[in-house]
């Protein structure tokens, strides 16, 4: 390894210290009292000179002890030496620690084992991380805390059943310890299909739920007790949002506070944006005058889908046969995971005027989300809610992301063709405009174009 100021040496140790810095005797505490966390752990130090401490810090950093609220080099009271320079004892315990070629370039900076002694350290909880505080305290053998969302100023858990007892001291490390955080709540129940929102039990921090976020240029405002907010779809939002061109139409019939609608307004797209929940709704509303969208390109609805589907969807096409101006390319999104495959089949069989048959000539593009448990297909989950072989039509399978160890959160891309809208089996030989090549163990299919 090179460091600048020293020459190229090796900083690999002759021995793994079996040493450990993190906390002790705090296994299985429910309730957080810091005051256990003091302990005293010997630590090596390298007393140096100002004057050269810039090229022996180059030197030794690899061997720093990082910890939070520490510094590794610290002034000392020395006639000789002003600074010393703490060392990771997990790595180091004596100056022969360092193999040979370091402690001769050391040596060229002044420093050799007359610089090097162990001083009494006393850490407390303010030097670890949370990982670490939750690693000494949890327990055992068992899965941790693996991960969580931060919304705004709150932090989101969905604690296992052998964590729950540990969860306000969960709480308030992540308090503690997450700068950003002044609320941290953790998951009590499944969402609620209908308004895809969850009752949520406050661990620690204030009773704040309303949070502004930002993503994909727009911020975003919402109560996150009332609305569904998935931080993790920031990238799925992007990647549908740039199949959007200038022109284009968005339904976005399971709407939320906005993800999908509100940046794509904002790039000059038509935008119906639907949603059940009449809390959804008024911050979808907000949202779009805070992020001055055009309000002559966007519409709003607080309707069931199937009623979206059935009356301001069907109105649009309707309107664009009809219509001689040029028809814009609609694309459909639908992220209701638990219950978006029951409203495709709403689709089918929409337009019952056969004389607009003949006139439809609409690329509408629908991306349906859905949850696939392991042994499922998305495709037929697709084909059985549509009540008909949907394989031609199906542009793209995604995998959006990993919800349990056994469960997908799925995206499936379908061309709705008017064969499908009218209901009109075999009135249509028109070959289907892409085809799928499919490779295992891919999150995204082989698109073959024609």
């Amino acid at each position: 390894m090179i460091f600048r100021g020293c020459r190229a040496v090796s900083f690999m140790m002759k021995t793994i210290k079996e040493v450990s810095l993190a906390p002790v005797e705090v296994r299985g505490m429910k309730l957080l009292d810091r005051e256990k966390f003091l302990r005293n752990v010997a630590v090596p130090i390298l007393k140096v000179t100002e004057e050269n401490l810039s090229k022996v810090t180059q030197c030794c950093r690899p061997f720093f002890l990082k910890l939070e609220n520490f510094k590794p080099v610290q002034d000392i009271v020395n006639e000789t030496y002003k600074k010393c320079i703490h060392l990771n004892p997990e790595k180091i315990s004596n100056w022969t620690d360092i193999t040979d070629d370091v402690r001769t370039s050391l040596s060229k900076h002044g420093v050799d084992e007359n610089n090097f002694s162990i001083k009494e350290v006393q850490l407390c909880y303010e030097n670890w991380r949370y990982e670490t505080i939750f690693k000494a305290v949890l327990p055992e053998n068992e899965e941790g805390v693996s991960g969580f969302s931060q919304i705004g100023h709150i932090i989101h858990l969905n604690l296992r059943d052998h964590l729950l007892d540990y969860r306000l001291l969960i709480g308030q490390v992540l308090l503690d310890k997450v700068k950003t955080c002044r609320t941290v709540v953790n998951k009590s129940n499944v969402i609620d299909n209908t308004y895809r929102n969850f009752s949520m039990e406050v661990l620690a921090g204030e009773e704040d739920f309303i949070v502004t976020v930002k993503e994909n240029r727009c911020n975003f405002k919402f109560d996150f007790s009332k609305v569904y907010w998935n931080p993790r779809l920031c990238k799925e939002h992007e990647r549908i949002l740039s199949y959007l061109e200038k022109g284009d139409t968005l339904f976005d019939v399971f709407a939320g506070v906005g993800p999908f609608s509100i940046p794509a307004a904002k790039r000059n797209c038509t935008v119906f944006a639907n949603d059940l929940n009449p809390d959804s709704y008024n911050w979808l509303n907000h949202n779009a005058k805070y992020n001055k969208v055009d309000m002559f390109r966007f519409k709003s609805y607080n309707l069931d889908g199937k009623d979206f589907i059935h009356t301001i969807f069907k109105e649009h096409i309707i309107a664009s046969c009809s219509s001689e101006d040029k028809r814009s390319k609609i694309h459909v999104t639908m992220n209701l995971p638990a219950l978006a495959m029951d409203f495709v089949k709403y689709f089918k069989g929409l337009i019952d005027d056969v004389n607009l048959f003949s006139k439809f000539d609409i690329e509408i593009i629908v991306y349906v989300y859905c949850f696939v448990i392991e042994g499922e297909n998305a495709v037929t989950i697709l084909n059985n809610s549509m009540g008909c072989d949907m394989t031609d039509y199906v542009v793209e399978v995604f995998d959006v992301r990993n919800v349990s160890p056994k469960k997908e959160m799925m995206r499936v891309t379908f061309k709705l063709t008017k064969d499908v809208l009218f209901d009109v089996k075999d009135s249509v030989n028109e070959p289907p405009a892409k085809k799928l090549c499919v490779e295992p163990e891919k999150t995204e299919m082989c698109v073959t174009k024609n």
